[in-house]
């Protein structure tokens, strides 16, 4: 983040100092929200969370060294030497302060949303983008209402172009985003049941993610995933609006942007060869599974958008690296493999990973899933429905953990799977994968983030040794 003065923050926030504290020119140059990793000199957002309350570690954080806070109640103490920033909210102010920052900078912003494979595409993009230019991303989670504004003030003078992921739970929080972001190019990747609990349909949820266009910039482009029948019924609506363009990428013959001759080398890539507006392209993408063409497809539109060669594009497709729990292969000795998957997981994503294990090589396919949570009343049968794709699928063995994967596992033994385990916790499921994990064993470890399941990965690292 460039240095700012107390001024400057005063005016971007609407605030007001309180205390004794006077010095309009003093100055911070990072905004912190953990009191714990304060740096000296820095500015301390007390943000009000579901289960935290940033006002209760003011002291600590300025004690730790912070230069001021921004509050949005009055103190009973003000520390000497440190100022205090007034604000309404402090969410709102955060908001406020991320969109004057960004405006302080002349470069495009790419936009990133979807029910599944976000954090993939936004990772992908930003590889491919990087090949040129200075580019800006989204770190870790930092995709919601106080992620993204931390993810703009990050940005430099350096950066060239910023790609942010946006992640929504609830009906009405795209819109915010939006707010914030101000997208030149929009991308939504697939419309799927993540969250589904708090959305009701999926006709909801596409409507919530088109809310990702309503504050783009006059002329925005939009990219889509043709091959999703509910984002193909979107197209229409945003070219009678007067979009820029509408692009549309997969499989299906005659979309913007095309991937055909496909093949896996079932170890560690996927080759195909893309086709754009611009000609045709063979390109290696370091990942597994079918499904990493749409990264790749999107990531080549927004690529051409900024100019790129079909080779440049290719080249930062090869340099992409998934982020750490997001299908990463761990291979161990005795031709031992874990497919770590662990980061998240929805029926879509829950499918794209056994298709992945599936056509692994392995002498032995294990796969050991979890409870996938928010998912509401369809949570029983859109388990279940996972239990019988794994019955179509070439899975030696199921380790199903937590309440809601009982449907996993009853699903999978009336499917036929040869062998079907079910425990309550990780803990109980340890010793048996440790006997069930033998040489020339593949297994796959995925379930919601909140299950956990990175400690279970921790655990067969532990229990195998590094190849």
């Amino acid at each position: 983040m460039e240095r700012l003065t107390l001024r400057e923050l005063l005016e971007a926030m609407n605030g007001r100092l309180i205390g004794d504290f006077d010095d309009l020119d003093a100055t911070v140059d990072t905004i912190e929200k953990d009191s714990r990793t304060i740096t000296p000199g820095a500015l301390y957002f007390s943000v009000v969370g579901e289960r935290l309350d940033g006002h209760a570690y003011i002291e600590s954080a300025l004690e730790n060294g912070a230069a001021g806070c921004v509050t949005a109640r009055e103190r009973e103490y003000y520390m000497p030497g440190k100022f205090y920033i007034k604000v309404d909210s402090t969410r709102k102010a955060l908001r406020d302060l991320a969109v004057w920052y960004k405006n302080r900078f002349n470069i495009p912003i790419v936009a990133v949303t979807g029910s599944v494979g976000k954090t993939t595409t936004k990772d992908m993009i930003a590889a491919v983008l990087s090949e040129k230019y200075e580019v800006l991303k989204t770190e870790g989670n930092y995709n919601n209402d106080v992620g993204l504004p931390f993810t703009l003030l990050r940005l430099e003078r350096k950066h060239q172009i910023a790609v942010v992921e946006l992640g929504v739970n609830h009906p009405g929080e795209m819109e915010f985003l939006s707010g914030i972001a101000q997208p030149d190019i929009a991308v939504i990747t697939n419309i799927g049941d993540a969250h589904i609990e708090n959305f009701g349909t999926r006709e909801t949820t596409l409507e919530e993610k088109a809310k990702v266009f309503s504050c783009a910039t006059p002329g925005y482009t939009a990219i889509l995933n043709g091959d999703d029948p509910l984002l193909c019924t979107l197209a229409p609506t945003l070219e009678s609006q007067g979009v820029g363009s509408v692009l549309l990428c997969g499989r299906g013959e005659g979309l913007d942007y095309h991937a055909g001759e496909l093949e896996s080398d079932w170890r560690s890539q996927v080759s195909c060869t893309v086709t754009t507006p611009r000609g045709s392209h063979h390109m290696v993408i370091p990942g597994l599974g079918e499904h990493m063409i749409y990264p790749t497809l999107m990531a080549c539109a927004v690529g051409e958008k900024f100019g790129m060669t079909l080779e440049e594009m290719a080249a930062g497709v090869h340099n992409f690296a998934p982020t750490k729990m997001r299908m990463n292969v761990l291979p161990r000795q005795e031709q031992i493999t874990i497919l770590d998957d662990t980061y998240n997981a929805n029926p879509q994503s829950m499918r794209a990973a056994i298709e992945v294990l599936d056509g692994y090589t392995g002498e032995y396919k294990v796969a050991v899933l979890g409870d996938m949570l928010e998912l509401g009343p369809l949570a029983g049968v859109l388990h279940a429905g996972v239990g019988e794709f794994l019955g179509r699928s070439h899975i030696d063995c199921l380790v199903a953990i937590g309440e809601l994967a009982r449907d996993i596992y009853d699903a999978a033994e009336h499917s036929d799977v040869p062998q079907c385990h079910w425990f309550a916790t990780r803990e109980e499921a340890e010793p048996v994968l440790k006997d069930l994990v033998r040489p020339g064993t593949t297994v796959l470890l995925k379930a919601s983030r909140g299950m956990e399941f990175d400690k279970l990965t921790e655990y067969l690292k532990s229990i195998t040794k590094e190849e």
